[in-house]
């Protein structure tokens, strides 16, 4: 219990001292009076589980903690800024917020959609979903995520060969209660598992 704490401890005094000098980069961008021509993005990689669903690492977990990354836009005149969205985007929507932004053009095939909608108005409406995989190695879909507004979806395995989990993410955050075989939410799953193997489908695995 005591080696847990200190992890814990330690965890959180890292994410403290990156906020504070991600403050000091944004005050030194107000002293050179650079803020009004410098778009600033803030992203990471995922964060550890500390515990929660028995795990004590970051990876091969397609639960919200194992997939959710820290994401800060500011860009100049986005009526937006300072202001907390709670819409599900993800890291592929960056390049095209950027290109556009910048006013680039984006070239052809390109994935993600641009975030600016949601820079002037993060309450805008957005129906995207989300999605991240999970494979052990590298050639393998070992899991396919899918996270809507509502709903996270997981199939492991081809064709949910080995299981599959639905949480109703507004009632349950903590992802305590597995809703796949519920017949009252049967059809929630299976317009999930429509989208699920639709993207996996995309994939090239090497």
């Amino acid at each position: 219990m005591t080696e847990a704490r200190e992890v814990i401890r330690a965890y959180i005094a890292s994410i403290s001292w990156v906020d504070w000098n991600l403050g000091r980069i944004m005050a030194e961008l107000d002293r050179l009076e650079m803020r009004r021509n410098t778009i600033v993005v803030f992203t990471v990689d995922h964060g550890y589980q500390l515990g929660e669903k028995g795990k004590w690492s970051k990876a091969g977990s397609l639960f919200e903690m194992g997939t959710r990354v820290p994401l800060i836009i500011a860009a100049p005149g986005a009526r937006g800024n300072g202001r907390a969205c709670t819409r599900i985007v993800q890291s592929v929507d960056l390049y095209s917020t950027l290109a556009g932004l910048c006013g680039l053009p984006l070239p052809p095939g390109n994935e993600g959609r641009s975030l600016a909608p949601l820079l002037h108005d993060p309450g805008a409406r957005w129906d995207r979903p989300a999605y991240s995989v999970w494979s052990e190695d590298g050639r393998t879909l070992h899991g396919v995520m899918v996270r809507s507004g509502r709903w996270r979806y997981v199939e492991y395995g081809a064709a949910a060969a080995n299981g599959s989990v639905l949480f109703d993410i507004a009632a349950d955050p903590y992802e305590m209660k597995n809703l796949a075989e519920e017949p009252k939410h049967a059809k929630v799953r299976a317009q999930l598992s429509r989208l699920v193997r639709a993207y996996a489908a995309r994939l090239v695995v090497a």
